[in-house]
């Protein structure tokens, strides 16, 4: 076991979900603090309730525990964002903020701080997106993580913060309900398809989108941060790709398993945020830099997603 103690905050959100037992398991359950503003209906290890927007608490539950990593999850994410612009930035940027402070005044020794291909814009360009085009997001939510890489460069460069950072796609999962993303049709399809139930989708058909299954999301984010510090060329965010897909793609893709499921298409405001994302990303600075790889293409992602979420809706049916 490595001997650090780590806070994830944010923790019953899609990714924290996932990535808590991951991180129990590498560094042991004890070294391990969930926590979020609501307990978890699973509880696993160590789990503290915290209103991030409030720094003083913050700060203790750091000092209590000598954390030496944060990993910074909470956020108001696109299409919700979108219901309450104002709201979702003062919560974005206030924890962001609080949670830069704390870790720069208790010298914390790594930090990480997600971004999103949110943060790309109408200027960026659709198909292989490099590193370094221009950040002109349609959403507060894009506008809030492209701030945040802003802040975290800023942090390392004055005070010499290890802040790392992944520009995460769409993220399946089977873990936990959708969250209020622009990419969640991507996860509430697969609900619809095991339960033997039809499908509404909130974006057009032909609206192709980056995507990524949980596994890589998790390899990627734990294989950036073991990386040696001489190997991060990107205090931003690095670009990070699994694979690219329409609605119409994944629903083929799982009639493959069920070939009465179909889907409707029903675009509503959703549609505008998708046709402001890239359609397909160029990670190579991530390749180069630490060795990232995805490893799910459509097929193996659909066929793990449908074979996890049958165990749950129909236990007594054989799996994929």
């Amino acid at each position: 076991m490595k001997r650090e103690t780590i806070l994830v905050i944010g923790a019953n959100g899609q990714i924290g979900t996932a990535l808590l037992p991951r991180l129990q398991a590498l560094y042991g359950t004890d070294s391990v603090i969930g926590a979020d503003l609501r307990q978890p209906a699973q509880k696993s290890g160590i789990f503290e309730l915290l209103d991030a927007t409030k720094a003083d608490a913050l700060a203790e539950l750091v000092q209590r525990y000598g954390v030496t990593q944060i990993y910074h999850l909470a956020a108001v994410l696109s299409a919700k964002g979108e219901t309450d612009p104002l709201g979702a930035w003062n919560l974005n940027m206030q924890t962001l903020l609080n949670v830069l402070e704390v870790a720069r005044i208790h010298q914390v020794r790594k930090l990480f701080v997600p971004s999103s291909i949110a943060a790309f814009g109408e200027h960026a360009p659709k198909f292989e997106t490099p590193q370094t085009a221009s950040l002109d997001p349609a959403t507060v939510y894009g506008i809030s993580k492209v701030a945040a890489e802003n802040w975290s460069l800023y942090y390392h460069k004055r005070y010499g913060l290890d802040v790392r950072s992944l520009r995460y796609p769409g993220i399946i999962s089977y873990q936990s309900m959708p969250g209020g993303g622009t990419t969640d049709y991507a996860v509430a399809i697969f609900h619809a398809a095991v339960q033997g139930q039809p499908f509404e989708c909130f974006l057009a058909e032909d609206t192709l989108l980056p995507m990524m299954y949980m596994d890589d999301a998790l390899r990627a984010t734990l294989e950036l941060m073991e990386a040696p510090e001489n190997r991060i060329s990107v205090r931003t965010s690095y670009n990070l790709a699994g694979m690219s897909f329409t609605p119409a793609e994944l629903t083929a893709s799982i009639q493959t398993y069920f070939p009465d499921f179909t889907t409707r298409y029903v675009p509503d405001f959703r549609q505008a945020i998708a046709d402001s994302w890239p359609r397909t990303i160029d990670d190579t600075v991530a390749r180069n830099d630490w060795g990232w790889q995805p490893e799910f293409d459509l097929p193996r992602m659909t066929q793990e997603m449908i074979t996890q979420l049958s165990t749950i809706y129909q236990p007594s049916i054989p799996t994929f």
